[in-house]
C-alpha cells in the first residue's frame, strides 16, 4: 500500500514539471458543439453562440467531486455574478459523464454556469488540456476567449486556488481596454 501511495505522489510531481502546450494567448480559440448540463437539465453547447453575447471563461478540471474541482467549482460559482458584470460566462469542461456532470452542476456549481462532457476528450486536445501522464483527465487550464475567437488569456495549475481570481483580473483589465464589446 506504501508503494502505491508513493507511485501516486510521483505521478502527481512529476505531472507538475511537464512541459504545457496550452494555446497561447492570440491563437484561435478552436469552435466546438458538445453536450451539457446547466442546473441539471442537459443542452447543447455552442463556444461560437455562447461567445456572441460576450468572453467565454472556460475552465477545464480533473474530475467531478474531488476535492480541488469542487473546491474550484464553488470558486467560479460564487465569482459568477462577477463575471457576468464584465459581460462573461463561465463554462468547466471535464471527461465525466454527463449524468455526473448534472448533479455536480446543481449541487456544487449550485446551477450557476454550464458544465461541458467531453466524453471523447476532443475538446481537451484541441486546447491541449490534457493530464499527462493520466490522459483520460483534463489539466486544470482556465482560458478567457474573446467574442473574435481569439484566446485572451490561459492559466494552468493543478492547485485550484489562483484560477477564479487570474481570470477575472485578466478580463477586467481587457474589458476596460473593450467597454463595447
Amino acid at each position: 500500500m506504501r508503494q502505491i501511495a508513493c507511485l501516486i505522489g510521483i505521478v502527481c510531481v512529476a505531472a507538475t514539471g511537464i512541459a504545457r502546450a496550452e494555446l497561447a494567448a492570440g491563437q484561435v480559440a478552436p469552435d466546438f458543439t458538445a453536450p451539457a448540463t446547466l442546473g441539471g437539465k442537459e443542452f447543447s453547447f455552442s463556444l461560437s453562440e455562447a461567445l456572441k453575447k460576450g468572453p467565454v471563461v472556460l475552465y477545464f478540471y480533473p474530475a467531478a467531486f474531488t476535492s480541488g474541482c469542487t473546491e474550484e467549482a464553488h470558486e467560479f460559482a460564487a465569482a459568477i455574478d462577477r463575471y457576468k458584470s464584465l459581460g462573461a460566462s463561465v463554462v468547466g469542461v471535464s471527461g465525466d459523464e454527463i449524468k455526473t456532470l448534472s448533479k455536480f452542476s446543481v449541487s456544487e456549481c449550485q446551477s450557476k454556469f454550464p458544465l461541458i462532457a467531453d466524453l471523447d476528450r476532443k475538446i481537451m486536445k484541441a486546447y491541449d488540456s490534457v493530464l499527462m501522464p493520466l490522459a483520460s483527465y483534463a489539466n486544470r487550464t482556465s482560458y478567457i476567449i474573446t467574442p473574435d475567437d481569439r484566446v485572451l488569456y490561459v492559466y494552468t495549475a493543478l492547485n485550484p486556488e489562483q484560477h477564479v481570481t487570474n481570470t477575472y483580473n485578466a478580463l477586467a483589465a481587457w474589458r476596460a481596454q473593450h467597454p463595447a464589446e
